[in-house]
C-alpha cells in the first residue's frame, strides 16, 4: 500500500489522530495539513483563513478528508461561537475545493465531514441519507458545510457522523457527571441518540475511501439507543444512580437553545443505511458495547 497517499486536514483532532495512526499502521502514507511551519516530512502547510494552500500537494492522492471544525462541545454556544462553528467549517472546505478545482479531472476523491445534525430533530421517524434536513441551528450549519464540500470537481463523500461514545467526546461531560450522582434523564430521556465507536468511525471512513461511496453516508451504529439507555449503562458501569432530570428548559438555558435542541434534546433514530449497503460491518453493535471499549481503553 506504500503507493498509496491520503492528505488529512484536522488530524491532530480526534478522528484525525486515530485516521492517521490506522493508515500508518497499513503503510498508508499520509500527508497532514497545518498551520505552523512543517515540522516532518508529511506535514504541509495551510491557512484556510486566507484561502491558502498549494494545489500540487493534492495531485496523486486517492482521498482529501476534510475533518476541520470546532468542536460542538464547547458549551454554551454564545453567538460568537455560532459564528465559529459556521467558519471554522465552510473556511477549510473552501479552501479544499478551491485547490482541489486546480486540479480538475484529476483531482482527488473529497471526503468531507459533516455531522447526523443535518436531520434536526424527527421524533418518531426512522432516517436514512434520503431524508431532509431539519431546522435545528447543527442542520443549518451541516447544510452550508455539504454545500461547500459539493463543489469539488471530483467525487464527493461527506461522512454525516454520530456524537462519538468515547471518553474525549460524548462521554467527557457525562462521566464525571454519573461518577458525582448528577447523572439522570435529559429532557424526557425518551429521545434516540445516535452514536458509534471511534474504532467504527475510522473502519467506516476507511471504507467509505475504499468502496467509492458517493455522496451522504450516515456514520452511526446500527442499534438504536435512547438518551436514558445511554445514560443508565454509563450509570451502571461506573455503579452510580440515574436519577436527576434536567428539564428541557434548563438545558436550554444553561447550554443555549441552539445547543440544546440540536445536540442532547434532538431525537433522531438514524439508521447507517449507505454502509450496511454496501457490506460494511461494525465491532461495536451496540452503545453498550462502545461505552465498554471506551472505558476500557479499547
Amino acid at each position: 500500500m506504500a503507493d498509496r497517499t491520503i492528505v488529512i486536514s484536522g488530524a491532530s483532532g480526534l478522528i484525525g489522530t486515530a485516521l492517521v495512526k490506522s493508515f500508518a499502521a497499513d503503510g498508508v502514507a499520509v500527508k497532514t495539513l497545518v498551520r505552523h511551519t512543517p515540522e516532518t516530512r508529511g506535514e504541509v502547510y495551510w491557512n484556510p483563513a486566507e484561502g491558502q494552500l498549494d494545489a500540487e500537494e493534492l495531485v496523486g492522492a486517492q482521498a482529501v478528508i476534510n475533518l476541520n471544525g470546532a468542536s460542538i462541545s464547547r458549551l454554551p454556544w454564545i453567538p460568537s461561537y455560532r459564528k465559529t462553528l459556521l467558519s471554522s467549517r465552510l473556511q477549510p472546505t473552501n479552501t479544499l475545493v478551491n485547490a482541489l478545482k486546480k486540479l480538475g479531472a484529476d483531482a482527488p476523491r473529497l471526503v468531507s465531514a459533516s455531522a447526523v445534525g443535518f436531520y434536526g430533530s424527527l421524533p418518531g421517524e426512522t432516517i436514512s441519507e434520503s431524508t431532509v434536513a431539519g431546522d435545528t441551528f447543527l442542520a443549518d450549519v451541516c447544510i452550508a458545510w455539504e454545500r461547500a464540500a459539493q463543489g469539488a470537481p471530483g467525487p464527493v463523500s461527506l461522512l454525516r457522523t454520530a456524537p462519538l461514545l468515547h471518553r474525549r467526546a460524548l462521554l467527557k461531560p457525562l462521566i464525571p457527571l454519573t461518577r458525582f450522582g448528577l447523572a439522570g434523564p435529559l429532557g424526557s430521556g425518551q429521545q434516540y441518540w445516535p452514536w458509534i465507536s471511534l474504532t467504527d468511525e475510522v473502519r467506516a471512513i476507511r471504507h467509505i475511501i475504499d468502496e467509492g461511496i458517493d455522496g451522504p453516508v450516515n456514520l452511526v451504529g446500527p442499534e438504536a439507543v435512547t438518551a436514558n439507555e445511554t445514560g443508565r449503562y454509563l450509570a451502571h458501569r461506573l455503579h452510580r444512580p440515574f436519577l436527576l432530570p434536567v428539564p428541557a428548559w434548563a438545558l436550554r438555558a444553561v447550554l443555549s437553545r441552539q445547543a440544546a435542541d440540536s445536540l442532547l434534546l434532538a431525537d433522531a433514530h438514524v439508521l447507517p443505511t449507505a454502509l450496511t449497503d454496501s457490506g460494511f460491518t461494525f465491532i461495536h453493535r451496540t452503545a453498550a458495547e462502545a461505552i465498554d471499549a471506551a472505558l476500557s481503553g479499547r
